[in-house]
């Protein structure tokens, strides 16, 4: 696969179907193969622009198709959720509104504590016994998460998706060891803090960004605190020195940490997809990648860090 991943969370909303095609194609002509959706993005309309895209415009055996189920709950006998009948549901729902007979990669967006993860994991397995599905992930799991649906799933669970960033590294204290542990691949999800690591926000609010929108200001200001203002100075210290954008740089750090398979990018636009892509160009050198791991490290205690 690329090592980076499309995101299509906008689609539908502030990234309307032509656009999204302009973004579709750029991708794939810069090398880009893994796609990015999920059943509940701006509900079910985003697989819809992919799907048609994928149809008539680039070919499906040219992306590595992945959606996700599971955080949709409904009022129907099942009530959605990670339930078995749920699951087939989502998954037909899914198909149909991709336009293909199979995904390449499956995963369930989030833990559901409500139904029992043997019910669940027997449902992947089996849909990925009819062919439907290709392999199997889970998204916004912790580490015993994980390991738990690893040991008791049929066919082997081959990545997690979590929000992982210069901002946001908690996934190091046990869902990163536990994905090496069990040899499954790291999604990172928003490796740009959610637009905070472009140092968009360094003197106030853009009228254009994220977060002087009301469908995602909640998103962004989750990361604006003064721990981020310090990182976000010294990658834009390490970006100046290297002579490229704040984005490559927070960017290129996600890409090369250990375990992670591709950070997946969203862009509102093409302008914004371009600017990520420009990271592959982009290698961080280890005194710079030291400064950045020291400048953004967290706390770790016991028990991830032994005592004695």
């Amino acid at each position: 696969m690329s090592r980076l991943a499309l995101g299509t969370m906008t689609w539908g909303h502030d990234t309307d179907a032509e656009e999204a095609a302009t973004e579709l194609v750029a991708f794939v002509d810069a090398g880009g193969t893994l796609v990015d959706t999920a059943d509940v993005y701006n509900d079910g309309e985003s697989e819809r622009i992919l799907g048609k895209l994928l149809a008539e415009l680039i070919p499906r055996d040219e992306v590595v198709l992945a959606t996700k189920a599971v955080a949709r709950r409904d009022d129907g006998p099942f009530g959605g959720g990670a339930s078995r009948a749920s699951l087939f549901a989502a998954l037909e729902g899914s198909l149909r509104r991709l336009r293909t007979d199979h995904l390449d990669l499956w995963q369930l967006h989030a833990w559901d504590g409500a139904v029992p993860l043997e019910e669940t994991m027997s449902a992947v397995a089996d849909a990925v016994r009819s062919g439907k599905v290709r392999y199997v992930g889970v998204s916004n799991y912790t580490g015993w998460q994980l390991a738990t649906a690893q040991a008791i799933c049929e066919v082997p669970l081959v990545s997690t998706q979590a929000e992982y960033s210069l901002l946001e590294r908690g996934v190091e204290r046990e869902l990163v060891p536990a994905a090496a542990h069990h040899g499954v691949g790291l999604l990172a999800w928003a490796p740009l803090a959610r637009g905070v690591l472009t140092g968009k926000y360094r003197n106030g609010t853009p009228s254009s960004s994220r977060a002087a929108s009301p469908h995602y200001a909640r998103y962004v200001e989750h990361h604006r605190t003064d721990r981020a203002n310090r990182i976000v100075q010294a990658v834009v210290t390490a970006a100046d020195g290297l002579g490229v954008s704040p984005l490559e740089v927070a960017l290129a750090w996600v890409r090369d940490q250990p375990g992670v398979i591709a950070p997946i990018i969203g862009a509102r636009d093409t302008a914004q997809l371009a600017g990520s892509l420009a990271a592959e160009e982009v290698e961080l050198a280890p005194a710079i990648r030291a400064a950045l791991d020291d400048v953004s490290a967290i706390e770790l205690g016991y028990p991830e860090r032994p005592v004695g």
